[in-house]
């Protein structure tokens, strides 16, 4: 096992990333602000052009937030530099750009409006987006037939497919399916909706009732593959695909275009990064792009959201020169950020690279007042005899948590709390 990267906490004005850099970013620290600020400081320093730089994170919604947020901070940052505000007006990143020269002061400037206009050629999109583009970019030398349809839902395939598979396998047999149709359905979506999981165990016995299913999953997978084909169609896990077997070959093209266009990458949401859209940043960017800074919260992986994976996650850490961490939360105030560092920190969620740092609050004292309960973070406990009646499970557990704070933000709302001093 590698061992992990010492982080150090990560401030805006330090000198820029280069190389590979993994910026883990919990909850509240403030991710996005720090997005926006990294690509003005690049532009106004004239180390890139925004056409330059890629920035992907994870579905459309988010990427149009993103790229709202990042466009908003170019805004800003042009104005304060044209009329500077108060010295105690100032945020850390505006205060760094204009603390050098006036000439270099107006060049800084320029090369953001700039940026602002140049803001629709900016590549910030969800990966499947950027994978899209660079397909297109390669014609001929791609693998990506130009004729099929894009589509985001194969559902109407894959029904059929189950049937026609289910009839064939089960239709003319004297004993019972060893599974129904139902649960066919269930391994058929759960194998292509993930379809870059490998199916597991492998060395089954294809005879057994485990193996049949590995064997049913399978099969599915290469009847689906077969249909997009004489439909021409194409979904969008298989943009992933292709654009990871054109960057197969060290000297493919796809790396050359990928290299050229694009010299500083950053990518949002890294926890939920699956192995095939790994395997794509790296084969193209690592070791080649001036800088590329991989922000996620690894704590979040567990869950594994969108397909990624810890061990995806923990692959890739293992790649970066530089691991640092947002180290302050400027969304919860300072007693709960202090109690909750106290329950959890240092505690390793699976793996020893996978740690609670300490964060520190930008609020301090407590904005909410007049609470019916003391103490900003409580402990409640669920009794495994008492509560469960001798079974833990996270079905059996969830229902109490939920009626639990229900009534907590009951009783908290119909009290006399005020939050910065206006009734809740």
């Amino acid at each position: 096992m590698t061992a992990p990267l010492a982080a150090t906490p990560f401030s805006i004005t330090d000198p820029l990333p280069t190389g590979t850099v993994l910026l883990e970013a919990s909850a509240g620290t403030g991710k996005t602000w720090t997005i926006a600020a990294l690509v003005t400081r690049w532009v106004a320093e004239g180390l890139v052009t925004l056409p330059e730089m890629l920035i992907v994170t994870f579905g459309r919604a988010a990427s149009q937030e993103l790229r709202a947020r990042v466009r908003e901070r170019l805004t800003e940052v042009e104005h304060d530099l044209g009329e500077p505000p108060p010295m105690h007006e100032r945020d850390e990143l505006v205060a760094l750009l204009l603390d050098t020269t006036d000439h270099e002061i107006a060049v800084r400037r320029r090369r953001i409006r700039t940026a602002l206009t140049q803001f629709d050629a900016a590549t910030i999109a969800t990966t499947h987006q950027f994978c899209q583009q660079v397909l297109r970019s390669l014609g001929v030398a791609g693998t990506t037939d130009a004729s099929a349809v894009l589509v985001e839902d194969l559902d109407d395939v894959l029904v059929d497919v189950v049937d026609d598979l289910y009839l064939r396998a089960f239709g003319q047999a004297s004993d019972a399916p060893f599974f129904g149709r139902s649960e066919a359905l269930t391994i058929a979506r759960t194998a292509v909706d993930d379809i870059h999981a490998q199916l597991r165990p492998s060395g089954a016995d294809p005879t057994s009732d485990v193996g049949r299913r590995v064997r049913f999953a399978q099969a599915v997978r290469d009847e689906v593959d077969v249909r997009k084909r004489r439909l021409q169609v194409m979904h969008y896990n298989d943009l992933l695909t292709q654009l990871a077997g054109a960057l197969e070959a060290p000297d493919s093209p796809a790396r050359q275009r990928m290299r050229d266009r694009w010299r500083v990458v950053l990518v949002d949401e890294f926890q939920d990064t699956d192995p095939i859209q790994w395997q794509v940043l790296d084969r193209a960017f690592t070791g080649h792009a001036l800088a590329m800074v991989l922000i996620g919260d690894p704590k979040q992986a567990i869950y594994a959201f969108r397909g990624g994976d810890v061990v995806t996650y923990l692959r890739a850490a293992a790649t970066a020169g530089t691991a640092q961490t947002l180290a302050t939360n400027h969304r919860s105030d300072e007693p709960v950020v202090r109690a909750l560092g106290a329950f959890l920190g240092g505690a390793e969620l699976g793996d020893p690279r996978i740690a609670v740092h300490p964060v520190d609050a930008a609020h301090h004292g407590s904005r909410l007042a007049g609470m019916p309960s003391g103490g900003p973070v409580r402990l409640r406990q669920v009794l495994l005899e008492d509560h469960l009646g001798g079974k833990a499970t996270v079905g059996g557990v969830r229902h109490f948590i939920a009626d639990d704070l229900a009534r907590d933000i009951a009783h908290l709302l119909s009290s006399s709390a005020t939050f910065e001093g206006r009734p809740l």
